[in-house]
């Protein structure tokens, strides 16, 4: 595993990342881990899920019927 300084942080921000730990129970050294590892993770669109479980690559491959266009519900009361 690689280690990374991070120089020149504000005391406000220092402060907030301390307290944003410490409401996790956890360090701040693995809050910041958290947060980075959030931060550069892509997030997964539901799109992607659905190849991935159900593409061609996992074995699946589905012919969607051809449904012509509708208009969306109303809801009234």
């Amino acid at each position: 595993m690689a280690n990374l300084s991070i120089r020149k942080l504000d005391d406000d921000t220092i402060a907030r990342l301390r307290i944003r730990a410490a409401h996790h129970r956890v360090s701040m050294e693995e809050e910041a881990r958290r947060i980075l590892r959030q931060a550069v993770t892509p997030s997964k669109q539901l799109g992607d899920l659905s190849l991935q479980f159900f593409g061609a690559k996992s074995g699946v491959e589905l012919e969607l019927p051809q449904h012509a266009p509708h208009d969306p519900l109303g809801f009234t009361r």
